[in-house]
């Protein structure tokens, strides 16, 4: 939330940059970062909130929505409209001759960041703006964590890795029993397990036999959803926090029997490529240098390509986890889907989930979190899967 206190902290990070301030654009929730502003209330027109690199906040509003603003401290200057002649004129005054910061990414290098209009960027330049991007303001001050959150995050990381573990035994029993479950049956017992421990989630697991992992995205349900049998490859994707707390984001494999040698090798490219850039956040964290979400996927990436999987391996090697959202605004762990060149600063967190897919025969994926803390690289869970879980 926008006050006293954290603007003195914007304020700070602004005077180490090249701009005059951040300004802050939203209408009809379209930009998720504004919520910095911590607005409560009906939001149906457009506002603009710009935070000076020295001086007081100026808010541009409109005249049938000032409640969101009964916060908004009484030095601070308020502007209010009605009409969009005397929003462009107010928006002028406010930003005429100054270079600003915007939820923007030229060449939508990074979508995550890429929230402001077309016709808003043009209407701020038109208003005598330069706009550049505010991708490290957001990494700072919209994607960071608190102390709490790490913790809820822990708690729920321990939590979901012992529901996977559950869940590959229940599933090697049950095929031994020869009453092999469905996919759909096993992710319902996730969900009901998460539900007993307190945690919440928005949709899924994902439990996907080899082949149907193949699909990253595979989602079983009622009419689609195989038998888990004797001999097969099982991805569990399972993700979930406590109330308002940090999403935990795993994702474990199992075969029940004994894999076959490809298997094995694929398994063993996912989890060396896994450790890799585990290997690369200590080190370079470790010393107090930086690293960027796009280095990261290169290590990771390397390992697969050098194991001649390269072509399978079809998405990122993760994805910010904010304060608010498990695909959240932060710095991804990505040089291939985007151009992420943002640095994993101090209280980010993220995913880690190299993967190898081979159509119609199996999928494997392999997933961690990490959470940049200021000596170095926090893994969740604390015991993390190192070789395949065979029941």
């Amino acid at each position: 939330m926008l006050n006293r206190e954290s603007l003195a902290q914007m304020q700070k990070a602004l005077a180490e940059s090249n701009v005059d301030g951040w300004l802050i654009f939203d209408f009809h929730g379209l930009n998720p970062v504004a919520a910095v502003l911590g607005l409560e209330g009906m939001g149906t027109r457009r506002i603009f909130a710009f935070i000076p690199k020295t001086g007081l906040p100026v808010a541009i509003t409109h005249a049938i929505e000032q409640g969101p603003w009964k916060e908004w401290p009484s030095e601070w200057t308020k502007l209010v409209y009605s009409g969009w002649r005397e929003l462009e004129k107010n928006l002028k005054d406010v930003v005429n001759g100054k270079t600003v910061a915007m939820e923007y990414s030229p060449g939508d290098a990074v979508p995550y960041l890429d929230r402001v209009p077309a016709g808003v960027l043009e209407m701020v330049r038109n208003s005598g703006a330069t706009v550049v991007s505010s991708a490290d303001l957001v990494s700072r001050f919209y994607a960071v964590w608190t102390d709490e959150q790490l913790a809820s995050h822990k708690r729920a990381a321990e939590t979901i890795a012992r529901i996977a573990r559950a869940a590959f035994d229940k599933a090697g029993e049950a095929a031994s029993a020869g009453k092999p479950l469905s996919e759909y049956k096993l992710q319902q017992w996730i969900v009901g397990e998460f539900s007993a421990s307190g945690l919440t989630t928005d949709h899924g697991p994902i439990v996907a036999i080899g082949p149907n992992a193949a699909n990253p995205h595979f989602e079983p349900s009622p009419k689609n959803s195989a038998l888990i049998e004797r001999g097969m490859i099982v991805l569990i994707d399972l993700w979930a926090r406590e109330e308002n707390g940090i999403y935990a984001d795993q994702t474990w494999m199992g075969s029940l029997g004994e894999p076959s040698k490809r298997d094995l090798e694929v398994w063993l490219a996912i989890r060396d490529a896994r450790d890799a850039a585990i290997a690369l956040l200590r080190e370079r964290l470790g010393n107090g240098n930086g690293v960027k979400g796009g280095e990261v996927d290169d290590a990771t990436r390397a390992v697969i390509v050098e194991r001649g999987y390269g072509d399978r391996f079809i998405h990122r090697t993760g994805h910010s986890i904010d304060a608010r959202d498990l695909h959240g605004s932060g710095p991804h762990i990505d040089n291939l889907e985007t151009r992420e060149e943002r640095s994993l600063i101090p209280g980010v967190g993220f995913s880690i989930e190299p993967g190898i897919y081979i159509a119609g025969e199996v999928g494997m994926r392999t997933e961690v979190n990490g959470f940049v803390a200021p000596d170095g690289v926090i893994i969740t869970p604390e015991s993390y899967q190192q070789d395949l879980i065979i029941v």
